[in-house]
């Protein structure tokens, strides 16, 4: 069954900002591919949402990489849809006030894209060269989105007793992760950065991480894909955001 609006696998990966002919944003679609074999990213979307082949991929990539980001692209299979998109976020709206990439990508949430998707949030993050990131199904991740609060009039508590967050203008550093999720990419300064991994408090999560070829850790909370009606679910994220109070920009609330 196709990936529908309401039922994906939502990427994200934060990295520092594009530079002048940077190779990044083809390093990343690379590293896609290798980590879901078979996948081709050849694919743009026109305006008028259709689907257009590109010959010459990664020369539209290298030429369409600006304004901090790079073109939506994707695969070729209606039945199996990824995608693989990246934009700047501005200086004043970003953590630390540096501009950064954001790499967004989606995969079907089904049993070939949850078994992928540590693959594929590796390399992306470690192809991007980012600071932190994650992958969470879009219906868990509506919910974290929701803590964030965005200004003292901002009054809603966050659903399920969440803790709130602060918006990512006002993370001291690009390092810090704005949130958790199912599956989280930190390099290895945002793992020092939280405090990952401590021996004595970190058993449970280290049973389920990985370290990467840079120094960095891949952390999945839940065997399964995070379920936040699921109560085991609901307690493991909460009980993750209690151990790093950094995340978010709590520890300075």
């Amino acid at each position: 069954m196709p990936a529908t609006p309401r039922n994906d696998l939502r990427l994200t990966v934060h990295a520092p900002a594009l530079t002048r002919e940077d190779d990044r944003p083809v390093a990343v679609v690379h590293a896609m591919e290798r980590a879901l074999p078979g996948l081709h990213l050849g694919w743009m979307i026109s305006d008028e949402g259709q689907r257009i082949p590109l010959p010459d991929r990664d020369a539209f990539v290298a030429r369409e990489t600006k304004d901090g980001g790079f073109p939506l692209l994707r695969n070729g299979d209606d039945t199996f849809r990824v995608t693989v998109t990246g934009w700047e976020s501005p200086a004043g709206s970003s953590p630390g006030g540096q501009a950064h990439l954001e790499v967004h990508a989606k995969l079907p949430l089904n049993a070939t894209g949850i078994a992928a998707a540590q693959e594929v949030l590796e390399a992306v993050a470690e192809a991007a060269r980012a600071f932190w990131g994650h992958a969470t199904s879009f219906r868990a991740g509506l919910d974290i989105v929701r803590q964030t609060k965005n200004g003292p009039a901002d009054l809603e508590a966050p659903p399920r007793g969440l803790p709130s967050i602060k918006p990512p203008r006002d993370i001291r550093s690009p390092e810090i992760p704005q949130c958790l999720g199912w599956l989280n990419y930190w390099s290895a300064p945002t793992a020092r950065a939280i405090g990952f991994p401590d021996s004595a408090r970190d058993t449970e999560l280290l049973s389920r991480a990985r370290r990467t070829p840079t120094g960095g850790w891949v952390v999945k909370l839940t065997d399964a894909s995070l379920d936040l009606d699921d109560p085991t679910h609901l307690d493991t994220l909460l009980r993750a955001y209690e151990r790093f109070p950094e995340i978010g920009g709590r520890s300075a609330l």
